[in-house]
Order: C-alpha cells, then structure tokens, then sequence
C-alpha cells in the first residue's frame, strides 16, 4: 500500500512539474490576468473576438476544405522525377512547398534523407513554403495569399535550378538514413474534448463571421457575440497550451505531430488552435503597445520601411511556423508593407526546418542561407521597384 501511494504521489508531482513547465501556459495565463485587469479588460475582450471571429473560424474553415482536397490528391515521389529530370525534380518540390502548411514541405525533406530527392530540391521547397501562415492569409486576403504562393513557386524553381548548376545531387547528402521523420501520437485528451464543440459551434460561427465581414449591423446580439468569441478563442488558446508539453522551442513554435490514428477533423483543430494562439499573441502584442506604450507599430515600419524586408527576413530563418504567423498578422493589421510579407513568405522555412536540422544539419543551414538570397531580392525588389 505504501509504495502505490508512494507511486501515485511521484506520478503526481512529475504531472504538476510538467504542467508548470508548460511554456504554452503562459500566452491563456497572461490573457486571463488582462480580463482581470479592469483596463485592459474591453481592449482584451475586443482583440480575442476579431481574432476568433475574423481569424480563426476562416482559417478552420479553409483548412477542412484543403484537407479535404489532398486527401484524394496522391503523392507524387520525387524520386522519379529526380530520374527524368532535375528541373521536374525541383518544379514540384516548389509546387509541393507552396501548398498552405508544412506537409508537402517535410514529404520532401523526407525523401531528401533517404536519397530520393536532391539538396537543390531542397532548397527549392524551402524557398516555396510559407507554412500555416498561408492558411491565415488566404483566409484574411485570398488575392494576396494566391500572389505570395506563385511567387514562391516561381522563385523556388529558380534557386532550386541555380543550386543544382552550382552543386552536384549528393550534395550535403546525409549518411544516416531515416524512414520515418513524423512521429504520430494519439490524440490528446484535450483535442478530443474540444471535437464536439467545434462540431457544434463551427458552422453558425462562420456565419456569424461571414456577417461580421460584410459589416453587418448584429443590433442587440453585437455585445453577446463578441463575448462568445473571446471566449472561443480563450477556449482554443487553452486546448493549444494543454495539447503539448510545451516545453522546448520546436514544442511551442511548431505544429504539433500528427495523431495516430489519423484523423482530419483533430488536424483541423490542431492547426486551428495554433494560428489561432499566435494571433492572438501578434493581435495583443499590437493592441497593447498602442493602448499602454502609445507606440504606432505601422508608424514606426512606415517611418523606418526600409528596414522592414530586412526584419523580416531575419525572422523568416526562424524555424518553426509561429514567427512566421505573427509577420502576416501584422502584414494583416497594416503594420508590415506587403514587401515584408513576401521576403519572409521567401525566407520562411516552417516546421519543415525541424526535421531538416535533426537529420541533415549541415543541409538544413545551408539551405536555409540560400534561401535568404532570394528573399533579399524579392523584398528589396517589391520595395525599391513596386513600391510595395
């Protein structure tokens, strides 16, 4: 009897350790003291509703409609092109990074450890992706987002052609190979608690969103609404946070793994509450800094424009898709001019950059300066030339 409880207390404190730990914790926690906080608490309330009604609800939206489609859309191996041809090769690694999200992106960095893809394949699909970012700006600016996907398919398939006249395949090639880069897990307690409420909250939110978009005057519903989706969006800030350990860098910025056994709706759920957490993040930080600091971020970017493509590109060799996620939020809120976007859309590896640097480092750095060659010019370009 003593040692069962004795078990029982260690599992205990080793769970409450863990869920001290639990970086994610901190984004719901410090949302929650706002709310308290009599001051901030309408200018909370009011960022948390846009986010979910005006972000979120979209982005799950697009997201169960892209699943859908590449569910019944196969995968094509690289390896055969790479046979016929590098510059088919390295065409569809572009066009498989520039799909919305990081999958077709990591199909790639998969086959390149296992020899049937090349590095210029890889710098190609790393060049293309624009990660989760792409779901919230074809949620928020569909003509924006389809410009930023062609541009990175065009520019992918240029550095992925230049990389492989400068270097031959086996290039960074790594001697280890791997069969399996995704790790899947089952379901968390949390995503399964939280399926039944999107079942029945999804389809009259996006209504509700759709309204809210055209400028619909809601009259006596205007205040209720607003509240249901602050707390929808606490209520997704909080799954996210209790979805993963949260723990190291790659646990809080990327993409949590896929479930075993699949499932498209716990997909759908999971990348929504992960856009859904860094909005939040990049709407309050905004929201905040004018409320309680007086500073204009667009002011400042607009004073100091130059240096925008620069800051964004610095981020976009972040690895992982959260970074990425607040760049488009700001591009979205008027902060950052649409040539900061593009050179981070350029520049930004997304969660692909994890497996990459676990399996073949030495590529994965390189690829990832490569990368930020071409961004430079477009950036700049946009800037200097568009006046974008």
């Amino acid at each position: 009897m003593l040692s069962q409880s004795y078990s029982v207390t260690t599992r205990g404190k080793s769970a409450l350790s863990s869920f001290i730990a639990n970086k994610r914790l901190l984004l719901p926690l410090l949302v929650c003291l706002a709310i308290l906080f009599e001051p901030l608490r309408e200018l909370t309330i009011a960022t948390l509703a846009d986010a979910f009604f005006q972000v979120s609800v979209f982005v799950a939206g697009t997201l169960a409609i892209y699943y859908f489609l590449v569910d019944r859309l196969p995968q094509l191996e690289l390896s055969y092109l790479k046979a016929k041809s590098p510059a088919l090769e390295i065409s569809m690694a572009a066009v498989l990074g520039a799909l919305p999200g990081c999958g077709g992106a990591i199909i790639v960095v998969t086959q390149f450890t296992k020899g049937q893809a090349s590095f210029a394949s890889v710098v190609a699909v790393l060049t293309a992706t624009m990660g989760d970012a792409a779901f919230l700006l074809l949620a928020k600016k569909p003509i924006e987002g389809l410009t930023i996907i062609t541009l990175g398919i065009a520019v992918g398939i240029v550095s992925g052609l230049v990389v492989n006249l400068l270097h031959k395949p086996g290039f960074c090639q790594p001697d280890a190979q791997s069969k399996n880069v995704i790790e899947c897990k089952a379901p968390s307690s949390a995503i399964r608690f939280s399926e039944p409420v999107w079942r029945w909250v999804l389809l009259p939110c996006l209504m509700i969103a759709l309204l809210i978009a055209f400028n619909t005057d809601l009259g006596i519903l205007t205040q209720p609404v607003e509240l249901a989706g602050a707390a929808l969006a606490l209520f997704a800030l909080t799954i996210w946070a209790l979805s993963s350990k949260g723990q190291s860098y790659r646990e809080v910025t990327a993409e949590d793994d896929e479930q075993d056994p699949p499932s498209k709706l716990a997909k759908v759920i999971h990348d929504t509450h992960f856009v859904t957490a860094w909005v939040v993040a990049s709407f309050m930080l905004y929201e905040l800094s004018v409320a309680l600091f007086g500073l204009d971020l667009a002011a400042w970017f607009s004073q100091y424009a130059v240096f925008a493509p620069l800051i964004a590109i610095a981020i976009g060799m972040l690895p992982g898709c959260g970074p990425q996620i607040v760049v488009t939020s700001l591009y979205i809120q008027g902060v950052l001019p649409f040539s900061a976007l593009a050179a981070n859309a350029v520049a930004n590896d997304g969660d692909a950059l994890f497996p990459a640097l676990a399996l073949a480092p030495g590529a994965a750095v390189v690829a990832t300066l490569y990368s930020a060659i071409p961004a430079l010019f477009v950036g700049y370009g946009l800037y200097y030339f568009a006046n974008l």
